[in-house]
């Protein structure tokens, strides 16, 4: 241990002279801890949005949809399974499924909520999303064997619709002037329930791609579009489709940062800003530690002048309060990491348990594409925070450190 830290060491532990240095010096702590922690807890919970929008969004959400121009014929793709062949050719692209959409109005009883009902092939839907993995397994094998309709669970709970139960489809039909004629009525079983825990529970509902079709009045070719899952999904905006310049219909292609993409952006820069932020929180409790430096530079210039008689230089003075405020920013660095990472593990939990004492939600699964707080912490995001409250600590410690090595141990001794 070199001399220095192992002197500072022992001012931290001693009595000091004047009680206002330890107060000081712990109150600076705690604002450090509490910056700290509160930092560390704010991170996580960027985290824990960002797996989650990987997890459920991205999984659900097709990298990409191939779709025909609005003033297309029927705004349909006419040549489904000879676009299918061409697009799984491109080397980007690692699965595809075709989908028939349509908005609709579900019925039951006196009740009646909107959903955008995709129709899916769910062999193939499986290849390209892990939508199956939000339908317990034995309704999603009664959807591939026997049809019907999934249901999001935000809609079944509103209509008060459970497995087994039948429920009307309402389709509306345009006419040749525009205006809308009686829509389409079609009873139908629900044979599964989809939970994401999140926005798209309130607006999902899967059909079989025949029965779409048919409701429609679309042949067997006819698509709405085909999903697309890719390799690189964050790089999805850079594929080509060189194999579609020749081909007979106008296509564009849609990819999830179109629609999800400003869910990034802002995890992005709230993670910045948050960062920004709680840096200059802990800046503010680390500029404390001047205070603590100054009284204690103060409180030990007997100390200072005797080490200097005894040939201490002006560098050997300063690494001890360098020292000094090191060691009291680490200290109040490692209680925040400490508490910090208590409550990041145990945040979700410890939410839920606050919602439930107050009875109402802190995010809604109507708005937000999840209903709860998740968290998740990053090892590398401890370590810039403690580089970040170790470099503060260093910049506070400077000035006391410079004032402490120019004392002159004469004047000190001598009582001027």
């Amino acid at each position: 241990m070199s001399t220095p830290f192992f002197i500072s060491w022992r001012y931290q532990r001693g009595k000091q002279k004047n009680r206002l240095v330890s107060l000081i010096s712990l109150f600076s702590s705690i604002g450090i801890a509490l910056g700290v922690a509160v930092l560390i807890i704010g991170l996580s919970a960027m985290n824990g949005f960002e797996r989650e929008l990987n997890q459920r969004v991205l999984s659900v959400v097709p990298h990409a949809e191939l779709r025909s121009y609005a003033n297309s014929e029927e705004n349909v793709i006419q040549q489904g399974e000879k676009l299918e062949q061409i697009v799984k050719n491109n080397e980007n692209v690692t699965a595809l499924s075709p989908f028939v959409t349509f908005t609709a109005l579900i019925e039951n009883g006196s009740q009646l909520k909107i959903a955008q009902v995709r129709g899916i092939d769910a062999d193939k839907q499986e290849k390209v999303s892990k939508l199956n993995q939000f339908v317990p397994s034995e309704q999603w094998q009664n959807f591939k064997q026997e049809g019907g309709l999934i249901l999001g669970a935000g809609i079944a709970r509103d209509l008060e619709i459970e497995v087994g139960d039948e429920v009307t489809l309402l389709i509306p039909q345009p006419t040749e002037d525009g205006k809308l004629a009686q829509p389409l009525r079609f009873g139908i079983d629900v044979t599964g329930i989809l939970r994401l825990d999140g926005q798209l529970d309130h607006s999902y509902a899967l059909l079989s791609l025949e029965k779409a079709q048919e409701l429609l009045g679309l042949e067997k070719e006819q698509y709405s579009g085909l999903e697309l899952a890719v390799k690189k999904p964050f790089e999805v905006r850079q594929i080509q489709l060189p194999e579609l310049t020749n081909y007979p219909q106008q296509l564009y292609l849609q990819t999830w940062v179109d629609k999800f993409g400003y869910m990034y952006n802002d995890i992005q820069l709230i993670r910045t800003v948050m960062y920004i932020a709680m840096v200059l929180v802990i800046g503010v409790a680390c500029f404390n530690i001047i205070s603590t430096l100054v009284m204690a530079v103060k409180d030990k210039q007997g100390d200072i002048a005797i080490q200097r008689t005894l040939g201490a230089n002006n560098s050997f003075i300063k690494r001890i309060f360098l020292w000094y405020g090191l060691i009291s920013g680490m200290k109040g660095a490692l209680f925040g990491v400490i508490l910090g990472g208590l409550i990041s593990l145990n945040l979700t939990s410890i939410i839920k348990g606050i919602e439930n004492l107050v009875g109402a939600k802190l995010l809604s699964d109507g708005v937000y594409f999840i209903d709860f707080l998740p968290s998740e912490i990053h090892w590398l995001d401890i370590v810039w925070v403690l580089l970040a409250t170790v470099i503060l600590s260093l910049v506070a410690s400077l000035y006391p450190a410079i004032r402490a090595s120019k004392l002159e141990p004469a004047k000190v001794l001598s009582g001027h």
